[in-house]
């Protein structure tokens, strides 16, 4: 499996250590030709509205947009999340999104920078182990559609979330130690979406 990372904006070098952690050999996503090499993406943290830019200015967004409509498995973090929503409650005036994700999410839902915070949480992945989360100036889920799995809550509120191909978390599990997140993506969302492709 050839995983790529969105390298526009945000926290890339993070991501690449967890997905090398996983076992996996991850590439740098620039251009719409390394985009078309990859069978799945990581979208980073990082600023969302800024990552949407630099997308189209790169070529990228379009090609994004299209790879996700044709069930392409992606993860994204933090601004990811916001990436991945169809809708945004506070967004700044005319933020595109990516889409695909059936959610709405409130950006730096939890507060300003100063506002960061790290607990541990309980995710869904048949294990008894918590897991610590960082939140940065993070969004959280306010409604969920149809075929929406939430796979953790913070004060009620959904912070990690998936469908078939696509999967989200509103904290960041790339500035942790612990690659449970990262493996979840490979391991349950990612490969068996590319299994039934083949």
């Amino acid at each position: 499996m050839k995983v790529g990372v969105l390298a526009l904006q945000g926290d890339v070098r993070e991501h690449i250590s967890a997905l090398i952690a996983c076992g996996i050999n991850p590439v740098e996503v620039r251009r719409p030709s390394e985009l078309e090499d990859v069978d799945a993406l990581v979208i980073p943290g990082g600023e969302s509205t800024t990552i949407a830019q630099l997308s189209e200015i790169f070529d990228l967004y379009q090609p994004i947009k299209n790879r996700i409509d044709a069930g392409m498995p992606v993860y994204g973090s933090c601004a990811g999340m916001i990436l991945l929503a169809d809708s945004i409650l506070d967004a700044k005036q005319g933020q595109k999104t990516f889409g695909g994700l059936d959610i709405t999410v409130r950006r730096n839902a939890f507060g300003r920078q100063v506002d960061s915070f790290e607990t541990d949480i309980a995710f869904a992945d048949g294990s008894d182990q918590l897991t610590r989360a960082v939140f940065i100036r993070a969004p959280w889920v306010e409604k969920v559609g149809s075929g929406i799995e939430i796979l953790a809550t913070v004060d009620s509120h959904p912070v990690a979330v998936r469908s078939k191909t696509l999967f989200a978390t509103s904290f960041h599990p790339e500035l942790t130690a612990d690659h449970r997140i990262h493996r979840y993506f490979i391991e349950e969302v990612a490969r068996p979406a590319l299994e039934k492709v083949k």
